[in-house]
């Protein structure tokens, strides 16, 4: 018998359309593979094992009486830790939250429990989604399926490693400077971050409002498309919402994996053709470049000189923003309450609770962003780093001028080492020094796996203009079929 956690999402739609699988039988695989493999892998914070059942009975029983589900009704699928789910633990990765059941869905897991998902649990990440690697979860690192001693990448590292590592075949991620294509690429997976507002932000909980870019994660790019379609779309909750349809993400992905791409313009970045990359991930950049150009693909260079200026102008911009929103975090309202003896003041207790509540990174972030947007100091720094982003958005406007699409490595380096990075933070925020333009400028941009360095997984970032998610599906699903498929180790 197939084993089912081998399966595509796209391919076990299939077979449960066809009835040669019911959506319980597939549920039970998934729940025992995650029973079997995630003291290796620890990417999972909750796993709802019951509620992953009843889901999967539901299927199941819509099935049975003929009613019309979607393509993916039955798939199982797990849901960063920063997406609320009614009911579910959702703690961001971190202690200051430990325990809080939301009391309502997030609009996307509204649309996955309407598209008949079956969620198995929530995933690890860096604590409220600040990092590069999940070890700065308050609940423990996340491992690498293929290397347990190397990090998973981050913030959504427990998303991309639980679908590496077979224990779901999709994933919900998040993205704000990186943390889905980041994880992607370290992982050997696909990682797409759709255009700002193409994807509800109602429900997530908020690191920095204007880059936070919720998306999905799997193990091939059609898959990607078909997750991407389900929670894409127009949502009146959200006022940043672009109110326009998805594109046809789906049909794009499966145009480009004919491997044909005659009339297609790709931009190499100048500023990004490998400079500052490890010798094997400039090579396979380079190979994955080949590949796409013997598909009929026309390279054009491109300069974006201001993307030099990305990583810093993140660094001020994504701080001041968490800076603001974690001002929520008070010890009052709800989650963690330290202090509250009778003997503290308000103000006490509100320094107590975020003291124990929030982990190094987080705290450092706030201070960053908080000085940042201080009298005095608010021209200089945040003001600045808002007319840099202005300028990477006009880069990328002259670029797609006369490219149809931007391709450059998704990072800089294979998976690093766990504690590698930890003690110097700029070490650790140069993993996103591919990914953070894309952030900026608000546009789509997906990560697909390009081969392997000294053994580990490599992965090419393809950029789009804004609400032209359909052109990157289309390229990366033209080079997944014209390289060979990676295959982790056995766990």
């Amino acid at each position: 018998m197939t084993d089912v956690t081998k399966l595509s999402a796209a391919e076990l739609g299939r077979r449960l359309a066809a009835k040669e699988v019911s959506a319980v039988e597939v549920a039970t695989a998934h729940l025992d593979r995650v029973a079997a493999v995630e003291a290796k892998v620890n990417a999972f914070l909750y796993v709802d094992r019951d509620g992953a059942l009843e889901a999967a009975k539901a299927v199941d029983a819509k099935r049975a009486k003929g009613e019309e589900v979607g393509p993916l009704a039955g798939v199982p699928i797990a849901v960063k830790d920063v997406i609320t789910t009614k009911g579910v633990p959702t703690t961001a990765g971190s202690k200051i939250l430990e325990g809080w059941r939301p009391p309502y869905d997030a609009t996307i897991t509204t649309r996955l429990r309407e598209a008949g998902l079956v969620m198995l649990g929530k995933t690890n990440m860096d604590e409220f989604a600040m990092g590069s690697s999940t070890e700065y979860s308050a609940y423990g690192p996340t491992y690498n399926p293929w290397d347990t001693s190397r990090i998973p990448g981050g913030s959504g590292g427990g998303s991309a490693a639980a679908v590496a590592a077979y224990e779901a075949p999709l994933a919900i991620g998040t993205d704000t400077g990186g943390s889905i294509r980041q994880p992607a690429a370290v992982t050997g997976t696909v990682g797409a971050k759709p255009t700002y507002g193409g994807t509800s932000r109602y429900g997530l909980i908020a690191f920095s409002s204007s880059l936070d870019t919720p998306g999905p994660c799997a193990r091939t790019v059609e898959d990607a498309a078909l997750l991407h379609a389900v929670i894409g779309g127009h949502d009146p909750m959200d006022s940043t919402s672009i109110p326009q349809p998805v594109p046809d993400v789906v049909g794009a992905a499966r145009l480009g994996a004919t491997g044909d791409l005659s009339g297609v313009r790709l931009g190499l970045v100048k500023e990004f053709a490998g400079e500052g990359a490890e010798p094997g991930v400039a090579a396979a950049y380079r190979e994955s470049i080949e590949a796409l150009v013997k598909l009929g693909a026309e390279v054009v260079e491109v300069s974006c000189p201001s993307f030099k200026f990305a990583l810093p102008a993140y660094y001020l911009i994504a701080p001041s923003e968490c800076s603001s929103n974690l001002a929520r975090f008070d010890g009052v309202r709800y989650g963690l309450r330290t202090g509250d003896n009778g003997e503290h003041s308000l103000e006490e207790v509100m320094s107590l609770t975020r003291d124990a509540g929030f982990g190094p990174e987080v705290k450092r972030r706030i201070i960053l962003g908080t000085y940042a947007l201080s009298a005095g100091y608010y021209d200089a720094y945040y003001g600045q780093a808002q007319k840099v982003r202005t300028l990477i958005t006009r880069d990328f406007q002259a670029a797609f001028g006369v490219a149809d699409v931007l391709v450059a490595p998704t990072t800089p380096f294979v998976a690093f080492p766990l504690g590698s990075r930890t003690s110097d933070p700029y070490q650790m925020y140069l993993a996103d020094l591919y990914t953070i333009p894309s952030n900026l400028y608000g546009g789509p941009a997906i990560s697909v796996p390009s081969g392997l360095s000294e053994g580990l997984p490599v992965g090419l970032q393809i950029m789009a203009p804004t609400m032209a998610d359909d052109r990157m599906y289309r390229v990366a699903a033209a080079l997944e079929s014209a390289l060979p498929p990676l295959t982790p180790p056995v766990l």
